[in-house]
C-alpha cells in the first residue's frame, strides 16, 4: 500500500477521514503505522479490533494463551468454534481480524513475553498497547518502551473498575514511577470477576490515544491517569507526577525488568488454578503426543497439544517449551506432573 495515498478502498475509511483531526493526511499516517498489542484477552481484543478497523498498516498481536469458554463473555474476537478447536488467542484473533480488514497486515505471535525476548518481540513498533493482566509484564513492557523510546499505553480493568494512562519516553514519567517495584497482589478478573462494558471503555480509551499519537495530535493527548468505576459512576483524572530522578527506568535507565532473566521454572497464574512451566527446551508436539497417547486423552492442533491426565489435571503444551499445568496452584505438584509426563 502506498504511503502517498491512503487505501484505494476510500469508502472503508471515509467517515474516519471526515473527522477533521484525522483527515486524509492522518489516514496516511495510520496506514503507515506499526502497532504492537501485547495480550489478546479482554482489553487486547477490543484494542486490536479498533486498530484493524481504523486501518493500521501493520498490527502485531502477542499472546501466550488459548481460547477458553470463560473468555467469551468479554473477549470480543472469539467464538465457540475457537474454544472447540483450542486455538491460541493470537491465532484466533488474526483469523477474525482478517475477516474484518484484509488490508491490515496482522502478525500473530504465540509467545510468553519475557526479559529474554521482549525487545525482539517489540522491535520496530511505533507504539505498544497494553492488553496484559499482570503488573510484572506491564513493568517489563514499560522498561522496553522507555529503553527503545516507544510510547506505551497502559490499561487495566477488573470488576467494574478500570484505569488507563499514556507514558511517552522523554515527555512523561513511566509506569514504574507510579508503581515502584510492582503490584504485590490484589484483585484479578479470575478472583472478583469483571463486566464487559468496563473492558470496552478502557480499551477504547487506549485505542483513541493510540490514534492521537499516530496522527500527531499531541495537543489532544490525555496527560493523566484516568480511573473509572462504572457501576457507581465514579471517575478521577489524576495528573501524572514528574519523572522520578531515582526511578531505575526513566531516571538511571537501569531497566530492572530486563535484567531479571527468567530461565526455566514454574510460576502460578493468579486466580486461574494454573501453573506455567517455562521449560528448558522446545517441544516436538508429535513426539510428545505419541508418548502421552498411551495414558492421556489428547486434543491437538498445529499450535498446541492438550492432554487430560489420569490424575485429573490437564497439560497444555506449546512448541516453544512452555507447559500450562491446569487444575492446581501447587508449584511442587505441577513440577512433579511435568517431570512425570514430559521429563525433567
Amino acid at each position: 500500500m502506498s504511503i502517498e495515498e491512503p487505501s484505494t478502498n476510500r469508502e472503508r475509511y471515509s467517515r474516519q477521514m471526515l473527522f477533521p483531526p484525522i483527515g486524509f493526511s492522518g489516514q496516511q499516517k495510520i496506514e503507515a503505522a506499526t502497532v504492537a498489542v501485547v495480550g489478546m484477552g479482554a482489553l487486547g481484543t477490543v484494542i486490536a479490533n479498533h486498530m484493524a478497523r481504523a486501518g493500521v498498516g501493520h498490527l502485531r498481536i502477542i499472546d501466550r494463551d488459548y481460547v477458553e469458554r470463560s473468555n467469551l463473555q468479554r473477549q470480543m474476537l472469539y467464538d465457540e468454534d475457537d474454544v472447540q478447536q483450542v486455538r491460541p488467542k493470537a491465532v484466533a484473533a488474526k483469523r477474525k481480524l482478517g475477516l474484518i480488514n484484509a488490508d491490515v497486515a496482522v502478525e500473530a505471535i504465540v509467545s510468553h513475553v519475557t526479559a529474554e525476548n521482549a525487545e525482539e518481540l517489540l522491535a520496530g513498533a511505533d507504539l505498544v498497547l497494553d492488553g496484559t493482566d499482570n503488573f510484572q509484564t506491564r513493568l517489563l513492557l514499560n522498561d522496553v518502551c522507555f529503553k527503545r523510546g516507544i510510547p506505551f499505553i497502559y490499561g487495566g480493568a477488573v470488576s467494574s473498575h478500570g484505569m488507563t494512562a499514556v507514558f511517552i519516553p522523554g515527555q512523561t514519567s513511566c509506569l514504574r514511577c507510579l508503581l515502584g517495584a510492582g503490584d504485590s497482589g490484589g484483585d484479578t478478573c479470575d478472583t472478583v470477576g469483571v463486566i464487559s462494558p468496563i473492558v470496552d471503555i478502557i480499551a477504547s480509551l487506549q485505542a483513541v490515544e493510540a490514534l492521537k499519537f499516530i496522527v500527531g495530535a499531541t495537543s489532544a493527548q490525555r496527560q493523566g491517569l484516568l480511573s473509572l468505576e462504572i457501576w457507581q459512576h465514579q471517575m478521577m483524572d489524576l495528573k501524572l507526577p514528574p519523572a522520578r530522578t531515582d526511578c531505575p527506568t526513566c531516571g538511571s535507565r537501569q531497566f530492572p525488568s530486563l535484567q531479571a532473566r527468567a530461565g526455566g521454572g514454574a510460576v502460578t497464574l493468579c486466580g486461574r488454578e494454573t501453573v506455567q512451566i517455562s521449560g528448558s527446551r522446545p517441544l516436538d508436539l508429535e513426539q510428545v503426543a505419541a508418548k502421552l497417547a498411551r495414558s492421556c486423552e489428547l486434543q491437538r492442533n498445529p499450535y498446541l497439544l492438550k492432554a487430560s491426565l489420569p490424575e485429573g489435571e490437564r497439560l497444555v503444551l506449546f512448541p516453544d517449551g512452555r507447559v500450562l499445568v491446569q487444575g492446581t496452584e501447587d508449584l511442587d505438584r505441577a513440577q512433579s506432573l511435568y517431570d512425570r509426563y514430559i521429563g525433567s
